[in-house]
């Protein structure tokens, strides 16, 4: 359960959030891309003493996880996919300009594959687009400001939707959403807070991001909802503070580590069914993902 919160003036400068970071898409990993397959190797005593050596018929890591990153050519969404493919998965692009997508990540190899892939034309559209061979879906999408003042409730709020119903129909067991802090502010009390109000200003996007939310977790899918707080392009300094929903109100974190925490959720049994908001801080302890996810409590 959230710790309780003092209305407070949030401290956060106006200019570190951005309505189109949230995608709606994080530390560099340094772990070397895992080979595709190997085989092993067994050996047989035979009849009369002799050994022989053969392969043995299992493959290991025989094919590589497939994921697919909607909002792939965001910045945010652009961190994930490079962490994805340095750490051994293959990853499917969602993008909307597939000549953008080709500029974007021109130096990378047969492990990515670009689709066409907008969250506002439905459900069946993005079946198509994500396929039967992705494990799991990071949206990273986010609304451009523009005219249109619908447009944070189209891909913030629908959009999202339209993804986890794609994945329901596709059987994909396991989503993660990048949000952000403050989506629950009115709750928490956080009403008046500058952040809040700036950022409900472009068509309600806080609103629009917690409608989505609440479908993910209605949804029965194995899911972890990332909230970060604003967003920098710097590299990531400090450390990674992990907190429950609707605790945090304040501070930045860079989108890298942003894309880091949701790589590594991945992987995390701990990370599975929770919400977690995350800013980064230079006095705060460095912390692994196990002790930091196991730390949160589902609701």
């Amino acid at each position: 359960m959230a710790s309780p919160l003092i209305i407070k003036t949030c401290y956060l400068p106006a200019r570190h959030l951005h309505p189109h970071h949230h995608h709606c898409s994080f530390l560099f990993s340094t772990t070397s891309p895992k080979p595709p397959k190997f085989h092993s190797l067994k050996s047989i005593k035979m009849e009369g003493g002799n050994e022989i050596t053969e392969e043995a018929k299992e493959n290991v890591n025989q094919k590589k996880r497939k994921i697919f990153v909607a909002g792939a050519t965001g910045s945010t969404g652009k961190s994930i996919v490079e962490q994805l493919l340095s750490k051994g998965f293959e990853v499917k692009a969602g993008v909307r300009d597939l000549a953008k997508a080709r500029a974007a990540f021109s130096k990378h190899g047969p492990s990515l594959q670009m689709v066409i892939a907008d969250v506002t034309e439905g459900s069946d559209k993005l079946v198509q687009a994500i396929g039967d061979d992705s494990e799991a879906v990071i949206c990273a999408t986010g609304f451009r400001p523009g005219w249109d003042l619908f447009a944070p409730w189209k891909v913030d709020n629908l959009g999202t939707v339209n993804l986890v119903e794609a994945c329901r129909k596709l059987g994909v067991k396991r989503f993660i959403l990048i949000s952000s802090i403050l989506v629950n502010g009115a709750a928490m009390g956080q009403i008046l807070n500058p952040a809040y109000i700036f950022l409900n200003i472009f068509g309600l996007t806080l609103v629009a991001k917690l409608q989505a939310e609440n479908h993910i977790r209605k949804s029965g899918i194995n899911y972890t909802i990332i909230r970060p707080g604003g967003l920098r392009n710097e590299p990531p300094s400090g450390n990674l503070v992990m907190e429950p929903e609707d605790t945090l109100y304040e501070g930045t974190i860079s989108r890298d580590l942003v894309a880091e925490v949701a790589v590594e959720a991945l992987g995390l049994p701990e990370a599975s069914y929770k919400v977690v908001e995350i800013v980064s801080r230079a006095d705060a302890p460095k912390r692994t993902y196990e002790d930091l996810f196991g730390s949160i409590k589902q609701k």
